[in-house]
């Protein structure tokens, strides 16, 4: 294909690599000259706290990928500031007929992508965005009438059906390097203290950027026959951790998708089954652009009547599951790994999010917010969505009364209480079998240990929600 354009420029986002990335590969295909940015958001900086896991964590991508644009003849301009100023000043500065990106559909994102798009006009410059974040998204997989899918499992089976090699398939970036430029406005990526930040304890298992998930992948293939079996235990390696390479594009999704399903056409059902997780994510990504209300409110508006706990009371006990203090083993110290880490194990991100709308009956955009601020995999439409799950007011949700037993969830995905020694330590003298529910089971033991009872009591909680959600039956939408 010969070049059309003089000049263009890549903004980077959410696809921190230089391999397989669409943009990339449409702008090295459609100039003569390719230049390449990531803009610092102060939009979004400016919100966070001065120390931020992710920050740290996008600081070490960015390197990584000047490395890599370095290595294959190009390098990468990083501004601090705001995008919408930003990208139209430098797409200026550098005569840029045309800024490539990846689509991003979180609504704020929209938002900023068409203020750049109109401030290029204005240089008769133009905003060209491709997918590049999921395997399908918008409108590429609808139902047989033309609509969304609202329910899980007949999403997976047309995603299935309808994925094929065309999908899969990677965009070979190393096949044009030559349109790589060159550019003195490249200066390397900054420090954090250069942007006023301070280091966060950012943990090492993660890696930097593509490396790290280069090593993560590496690591996950040896054993992903078992991930349908080891997924839930959070005291084993089952999961294969790269929830934040995926956020932040330093994997490609199509990479993924393309080794389970060979793995899945095999006969592996490990793969099968990470291969829906995979699926999932695509499915949010849909949900949020077709219902953005949901990431505010309830997609299901009945559900936005029900009367959440509020006041002193429901503070105090906000900041017991915030804190990993609610006297239920397993959900502290959930909250703890994730406090400590930024991280959460899939199974106990279902857990704690039921135990704070079902049994503190405490708003789920409360947590929402809170997992916003700790995860360092944050995404919106999957963070969103997993919440109006686990609180029945999302899409394909488990039903209302279905409620969580924080101390049966113990006993069954962490039987020898080993995750919860590791993450509750004070805990440690107490045995298997009553370190589910100490207070309860060993209270002699208990004696002298600095760890709370609980702060509500189950089966009490548990009547109270049924009560609470029984204006999604009454009322009419």
């Amino acid at each position: 294909m010969k070049p059309v354009l003089d000049r263009a420029l890549i903004w980077f986002r959410r696809d921190l690599r230089a391999d397989d990335q669409a943009a990339l590969y449409r702008a090295l295909t459609s100039a003569k000259q390719v230049f390449c940015a990531f803009i610092l958001d102060r939009d979004i900086l400016d919100t966070l706290p001065r120390a931020d896991r992710r920050v740290e964590f996008i600081l070490g991508a960015l390197q990584a990928l000047d490395e890599d644009l370095r290595r294959l003849g190009g390098a990468l301009i990083v501004r601090h500031g705001f995008a919408t100023d930003e990208i139209p000043k430098l797409a200026a500065e550098l005569g840029a007929q045309a800024v490539f990106a990846n689509h991003d559909d979180e609504p704020q994102a929209l938002l900023r992508d068409a203020l750049v798009a109109e401030r290029l006009k204005t240089f008769s410059a133009e905003l060209r965005t491709f997918k590049d974040h999921v395997v399908f998204e918008r409108r590429e997989v609808m139902t047989a009438a033309g609509g969304p899918y609202g329910v899980f499992t007949p999403y997976k089976n047309a995603w299935l059906r309808k994925v094929d090699e065309f999908y899969l398939s990677s965009y070979p970036v190393e096949r044009r390097t030559h349109a790589f430029a060159k550019t003195t406005l490249a200066k390397g990526v900054p420090s954090l203290k250069d942007i006023g930040f301070e280091p966060a304890g950012l943990t090492e298992h993660v890696g930097q950027g593509s490396r790290g998930a280069e090593a993560l992948l590496d690591d996950f293939l040896d054993r992903i026959d078992q991930y349908d079996e080891k997924r839930n235990f959070p005291a084993v390696k089952g999961p294969s951790y790269l929830s934040v390479h995926l956020r932040f594009g330093t994997v490609s999704i199509r990479r993924l998708a393309r080794i389970a399903h060979q793995l899945m056409q095999g006969g592996d059902h490990g793969a099968e089954v990470w291969l829906s997780e995979l699926i999932w994510r695509d499915f949010y990504h849909q949900v949020m652009h077709h219902h953005p209300h949901a990431m505010g409110a309830a997609f299901r508006p009945e559900y936005d009547g029900i009367a959440w706990e509020t006041g002193e009371h429901a503070d105090t006990l906000f900041q017991a599951w915030c804190f990993g203090s609610t006297g239920y083993p397993l959900v502290d110290a959930a909250m703890r790994q994730l406090n400590q880490t930024g991280y959460q194990h899939n199974r106990l991100r279902m857990i704690t999010a039921s135990f704070l709308t079902k049994d503190l009956g405490i708003d789920w955009r409360r947590g929402e917010a809170y997992f916003a601020q700790q995860l360092l995999d944050y995404d919106l439409a999957a963070n969103n969505g997993g919440w109006q799950w686990a609180s029945s007011s999302g899409c394909d949700a488990q039903p209302y009364f279905r409620i969580f037993n924080p101390t049966s969830q113990s006993e069954k995905f962490d039987a020898e209480g080993r995750f919860i020694r590791r993450h509750c330590p004070e805990l440690a003298g107490i045995d298997a079998k009553a370190i589910h529910a100490p207070w309860e089971r060993a209270p002699l033991a208990m004696q002298g240990v600095d760890y709370p009872r609980p702060v509500v009591d189950h089966a009490v909680a548990r009547e109270r929600t049924l009560a609470r959600y029984a204006v999604v039956k009454t009322r009419k939408v």
